[in-house]
């Protein structure tokens, strides 16, 4: 940060002179930037393939390249057999209970006919009484098959959700090991290369947006009164000649933090004051790179 603001305020020396040669005019100065994104790895092992060369344009969420995942497939394909096995073994609560059921069904009607016959003298008391005794015992029998056999599928319902959610975690693990970029934008690194090994967290390439650049200027107290959170204004390009662009720009941040100006480049008087950094947004043609110095015009 601390040699970037410095370049930028370096450039107040060389931009000020032009101003005498038929620069355009400049209320304050600068380097141009741009959103910078350093891509690491989430995945440990060997690059398969990682295609990409410094330069490059990449779209958002274009794959670049891919982590070795033999290992985490062979995980998954483990993980999906576990649940099926599980899923083999959940009863069938309906089948299981059916013959009980039956039986109820049968004790059902045997009371039935004893208590007609009972009525008609044709039968006694104690077997209409160990007929319902026999019912009474299915019942409580039926209740109990219903309460193991829900148990039993609760509990295997629960562990396949288990190991439905390591399927899961292994899916987004295999997800991260296919490398892609973050954002629409240019290569502007690359710290590997296929074949190599990489582990969680190591750098891979950097990428940056170099559709919308930002021209970090700095402005001084008496100009804060000038500039505006959306303010448009115009930005030059400055290419080191008597050679400027202008571009259409916007005021997207103003510092709230002065800062010193460095000793080694102005006057002792002049060292005293203290400057803003804003940035302006700009849309690049593709003539502005990064690090160009430039300047701003605060539009009136």
């Amino acid at each position: 940060m601390k040699s970037r603001n410095l370049m930028g305020l370096c450039s107040l020396l060389a931009l000020f002179a032009a101003c005498g040669n038929g620069a355009p005019k400049q209320d304050a100065t600068g380097t141009f930037e741009t959103t910078e994104v350093l891509v690491s790895a989430e995945a440990s092992g060997r690059l398969l393939y990682f295609d990409i060369e410094e330069g490059m344009l990449l779209k958002a969420g274009e794959e670049v390249g891919v982590v070795d995942t033999v290992q985490l497939y062979l995980k998954k394909l483990q993980l999906e057999a576990s649940i099926k096995s599980v899923e083999e073994q959940r009863p069938d609560i309906l089948k299981q209970v059916a013959a009980t059921k039956e039986q109820i069904s049968a004790v059902q009607r045997e009371r039935n006919r004893v208590a007609n016959l009972l009525k008609v003298g044709a039968a006694n008391q104690k077997q209409l009484d160990d007929a319902e005794d026999q019912l009474e015992v299915l019942r409580k029998q039926l209740v109990a098959q219903n309460s193991t056999l829900s148990n039993s599928h609760q509990s295997l319902t629960w562990q396949s959700s288990s190991v439905g959610i390591q399927v899961a975690q292994v899916e987004d693990q295999l997800k991260k090991c296919h490398i892609t970029s973050p954002i629409t934008g240019t290569v502007l690194a690359k710290y590997a290369e296929a074949g190599e090994l990489t582990a969680m967290g190591t750098p891979l390439f950097k990428v940056a947006d170099t559709e919308q650049m930002y021209l970090r200027a700095y402005i001084t107290s008496e100009q804060l009164s000038q500039v505006k959170l959306g303010q448009k204004v115009t930005v030059f390009s400055d290419y080191g000649t008597d050679e400027h662009k202008q571009y259409p720009g916007v005021v997207t941040w103003i510092s709230d933090t002065s800062e010193f100006t460095p000793k080694t480049i102005l006057t002792k008087n002049e060292r005293a004051n203290l400057v803003y950094a804003v940035k302006i947004a700009v849309h690049n043609d593709g003539l502005l790179k990064i690090g160009m110095y430039g300047g701003v015009e605060f539009n009136k």
